[in-house]
């Protein structure tokens, strides 16, 4: 069996791959239809081929057959007792049994300089699998406040955990913990917007105390959530159609961004993450379009790219995407990080270590992501 993310609530579908075209999420109780590109091939069936022959014959032939598949066998292991007298004879030539052979120690501690690649390099990482304070399960989103403090929060369970900024655990607190949590953002303040069943509830970040609701003339349906500069809000809403909304830090609606992606790329899009760089530019990306739409601060559609495919700066199964200080764009798919400048001229991809699930950038322009039980922080290439 295996699973795949509802479209519409974002909880966890089982489905068998080998037979299942269509799923039932048991969270919204929709009847999803199985991407294509998760479907398992038939069982093939060998036909049977019945020869009626005598109980003589039969037994001759299983006999010469049993004695054939003998034959390539004791050749193999022939040829093997060679080799490895060889390799023996060798190693005691060239390598009395007195020598030690060096080894290199295995680095150890949370903080390493081993280079993603030349653009990006490893400079923090912790976390590891479990419950426990500092250990995570499932997590998928990450936001930083104006302190540096790393908020991790984990699909299942509604848990989010406090950390500093060299990543000492701080404090926790549970969120829904009945439902899937869709997004999670914190403004400057140290405040927390949480996204679950489709509505964005404010919560103390140190605490974990509810401060109420994003209220919304129509209704529930969000997917996603991220702060503006500002400390306003842009949210992407799937109730009826993919429309993104604006709110500035009163919680008031200043921009609705109707049908933003179904309306460039021609097809519905029910799961949007979003990001804003520093001149309030939107930047959402489509899971079901794999491209990312680019809008500016009055709303005006002004370029797409990425799209879905193999090559560079093409995207499949995208996760996350984000927007650093110098305004590219960073965009995790199954290839790992590829990152674009403001236009969506690919630049380059690099390895994270992990499937980057929720990405987020710092005052200091680091790159923090989240990869299920743990976070890294990279330093980027001018």
């Amino acid at each position: 069996m295996q699973t795949f993310e509802c479209p519409k609530c974002g909880a966890p579908v089982t489905y068998d791959p080998n037979f299942a075209t269509s799923a039932h999420c048991p969270y919204c109780q929709s009847q999803l239809a199985v991407p294509n590109e998760m479907r398992g091939e038939p069982a093939r069936v060998i036909p049977r081929i019945d020869i009626n022959i005598g109980p003589q014959v039969a037994a001759t032939a299983s006999k010469a057959l049993w004695f054939v598949a003998l034959i390539p066998v004791v050749i193999v292991m022939i040829v093997l007792a060679g080799v490895f007298g060889a390799i023996s004879q060798i190693r005691r030539a060239l390598v009395p049994l007195s020598t030690p052979i060096a080894t290199r120690d295995r680095p150890t501690g949370s903080r390493t300089s081993d280079p993603a690649n030349a653009f990006a390099s490893v400079t923090l990482k912790f976390g590891s699998e479990g419950i426990g304070p500092g250990m995570m399960t499932d997590a998928r989103s990450i936001a930083t406040d104006g302190q540096g403090n790393i908020y991790v929060g984990e699909y299942s369970g509604g848990r989010v955990q406090v950390f500093d900024s060299s990543g000492k655990f701080i404090t926790q607190w549970i969120a829904d913990p009945k439902m899937p949590l869709r997004g999670l953002a914190v403004d400057r303040r140290g405040s927390v917007y949480v996204v679950q069943r489709g509505v964005i509830t404010r919560y103390d970040g140190q605490t974990g105390k509810s401060l109420g609701t994003v209220a919304y003339s129509e209704g529930n349906g969000f997917d996603d959530v991220t702060v503006t500069p500002e400390g306003g809000l842009v949210c992407p809403w799937y109730s009826g159609r993919d429309d993104i909304v604006r709110f500035d830090t009163a919680g008031k609606v200043t921009q609705i961004i109707r049908a933003a992606i179904s309306t460039p790329a021609d097809r519905s899009e029910l799961d949007t993450r979003v990001a804003v760089d520093g001149r309030g530019n939107i930047y959402a990306l489509g899971s079901f379009t794999n491209g990312v739409f680019k809008f500016n601060r009055d709303g005006k559609f002004i370029n797409r790219f990425g799209g879905p495919g193999r090559q560079a700066g093409q995207l499949s199964a995208v996760n996350a995407i984000a927007v650093d200080g110098k305004g590219r764009v960073f965009v995790s798919d199954t290839k790992g990080i590829q990152v674009f400048d403001a236009d969506g001229r690919y630049l380059t991809v690099f390895d994270p270590g992990g499937v980057a699930s929720g990405m987020v950038f710092n005052d200091k322009n680091e790159l923090l992501i989240v990869s299920r039980s743990k976070v890294i922080k990279f330093a980027l290439k001018e």
